[in-house]
């Protein structure tokens, strides 16, 4: 087994990594990755990105969204969590996720911590979640990858990934909702997360520990993991786009009178747009609902639409702000 040395906390440049190793460089060997991102959600290749998350919570505390290639659910990282990629050459232990949290349940018992395997795909100490896990196989590779909450902010984990109330029909996979807990929380206050990291990389070496190979990113591979980010990673069409087809609506009581906005979205753009409720008509509502078709549901690109338009030549009494809380 190799160790890959990444230092990044770019999650657009981190899922460009495991990708490009996994499909792109063969080193001919199992390869083991450790890695941290600045505030993210990941989000499960079958999942609706926008069912998933608080997009206004998101986009108010900086947080990152992007795509991986696996499936399971969404999850939350920050520099608090610590993410290990396996990517086995063999083939072997495809959906088998009790083979890779092995090393993790035995480092953690290295701290005096008893962890389980809770039978699909988390690791639990004392019942509470410290690791999801997910796998996407390629040819005759499996990646296998996890979380290691160690000590992430908790509270914004459950706040970022507290979709709000509206009503969200979608054939995506929704995320199971888990209690969890910290690593950081069983161990000493002198054991570091770089502590635990370097405990992680004996662990998953196990006999061959005293033989661990370092690999280092040469120039061409971080040209080619930046260029795939570039093109896929870092774009709407792949975190958002990919969404599958979902309905949207929300309603709510202005003074203007009751407004309900209905939306089919389908690979992240606005098929229809539907307006009703007991409000009064200034222009045709048609006029209006017509002005969002086609375009992505993503907020600065229906906010810069409505920098052009006011809705209140459309609905009586009903402004710009009030309008912008029923999209989102």
């Amino acid at each position: 087994m190799i160790n890959i040395i990444n230092d990044s906390t770019d999650p657009y440049f981190n899922l460009a990594l495991e990708e490009y190793f996994v499909k792109y460089r063969d080193l001919n060997e199992d390869i083991l990755i450790l890695w941290q991102n600045e505030p993210t959600i990941v989000v499960g290749k079958n999942q609706n990105t926008y069912e998933e998350i608080d997009l206004d919570y998101v986009k108010k505390n900086n947080i990152n969204i992007v795509r991986r290639m696996s499936g399971g659910g969404a999850v939350y990282h920050d520099l608090g969590n610590l993410n290990y990629t396996i990517i086995k050459n063999d083939g072997q232990h495809k959906n088998d996720f009790s083979f890779f949290a092995l090393p993790v349940i035995s480092c953690l018992e290295k701290f005096g911590i008893e962890a389980t395997f809770n039978g699909r795909n988390d690791i639990l100490i004392d019942g509470k979640k410290i690791s999801g896990n997910a796998q996407y196989f390629y040819k005759e590779k499996v990646l296998h990858h996890g979380t290691l909450l160690f000590s992430s902010d908790l509270n914004i984990l459950s706040l970022a990934l507290n979709v709000k109330k509206e009503k969200i029909e979608s054939k995506g996979i929704q995320s199971v909702k888990s209690r969890v807990t910290n690593i950081s929380e069983y161990v000493e206050e002198t054991v570091s997360l770089p502590d635990f990291r370097e405990a992680l990389i004996i662990s998953m070496f196990g006999e061959n520990e005293k033989n661990i190979q370092n690999y280092k990113l040469s120039d061409e591979d971080i040209s080619a993991i930046t260029l795939l980010k570039n093109k896929k990673y870092s774009t709407w069409e792949w975190n958002f786009g990919q969404s599958p087809s979902m309905n949207y609506e929300k309603e709510i009581w202005f003074n203007a009178g009751n407004v309900t906005l209905a939306l089919n979205i389908k690979g992240g753009k606005i098929e229809h747009c539907k307006l009703y409720g007991d409000f009064f008509e200034v222009k045709p509502i048609e006029e209006l609902e017509q002005q969002f078709i086609n375009k992505r549901y993503d907020k600065s690109e229906l906010e810069a639409i409505l920098c052009n338009i006011s809705i209140s030549d459309y609905i009586l009494s009903l402004d710009n702000n009030e309008f912008v809380k029923l999209l989102f």
